[in-house]
């Protein structure tokens, strides 16, 4: 008896080594980063133009849904204009080859409430050549054809190809600057077809580019240094009163006559 059970202590050990597999040590775990890498890409890839609960908890908003036009419409109208489109979950301008609002039915679009603090996220990429531009404190008049007339404009150019990169004063009319007052620095504008992600934030007269992670552009509303640095730019031949920004106003996308994309469009009022 106690032979059989001595041959049946061993088996049983034996047993167990070989449950164990070569190259394992207890407590590994093998494949589970190569899971939990695919669950990140995997909710990365469908998060666009969605919120996240923590950004719903801290009172962000949505401005675009991936799927509709919902809430934006033209510059002056009632309607959204038809050359512009919903697009792969993007907002999409589609050129026209005739330079600033030469389509037939396009022009800058506003969304349809305005906004006087707020920090404001959203991501864009343009067409090799083209010009666009993102408008904050808007204002919606008979007296102006163009948002840009009463509106600081952060600038969106393929750096490279478009003209208008070599124009203005030190870069100030490169992606991201506010346009021919204050340029970007650094200027970390991505190739045209490349996605950039910016953000702006305005608060009590403070405004604040980022663009791709980096603050560029910094300055303050309605100061003696703002109205002198205005004075300086071309905006006081086009409207004598452009320095007097208003403290709420439209956010506005504009149509240049090129190709130009939008998504994750997010605002959340401060």
């Amino acid at each position: 008896m106690k032979i059989k059970s001595l041959l049946f202590v061993i088996a049983i050990l034996v047993s167990q080594a070989c449950g164990t597999k070569s190259g394992e040590t207890e407590g590994e775990t093998t494949d589970t980063n190569a899971v939990d890498e695919t669950e990140a890409v995997t909710e990365e890839q469908t998060s666009l133009n969605t919120l996240s609960e923590k950004e719903k908890e801290d009172g962000w908003m949505l401005l675009f849904d991936g799927e509709s036009s919902k809430g934006w419409r033209g510059y002056g109208k009632d309607n959204f204009p038809s050359d512009w489109q919903v697009v792969d979950g993007t907002l999409y301008m589609a050129a026209s080859g005739r330079g600033e609002a030469g389509s037939k039915n396009g022009g800058d679009i506003i969304y349809d409430k305005k906004f006087k603090n707020f920090d404001l996220k959203l991501e864009w990429k343009v067409s090799e050549g083209g010009n666009s531009g993102i408008f904050y404190l808007g204002q919606e008049t008979d007296d102006y054809d163009f948002i840009w007339k009463t509106a600081p404009e952060m600038q969106i150019l393929d750096n490279e190809r478009h003209p208008d990169a070599k124009l203005g004063k030190d870069g100030n009319r490169q992606a991201g600057s506010l346009y021919d007052i204050y340029p970007a620095n650094p200027q970390n504008a991505k190739p045209a077809g490349g996605w950039n992600q910016v953000e702006i934030i305005v608060y009590n007269g403070t405004v604040v580019h980022k663009q791709n992670g980096e603050t560029v552009v910094e300055y303050h509303l309605w100061t003696p240094k703002w109205n002198e640095d205005v004075a300086a730019s071309k905006f006081p031949g086009l409207n004598e009163n452009w320095a007097e920004v208003a403290q709420e106003g439209y956010i506005g996308l504009q149509d240049h006559g090129d190709d130009v994309w939008f998504r994750n469009i997010k605002i959340k009022e401060l």
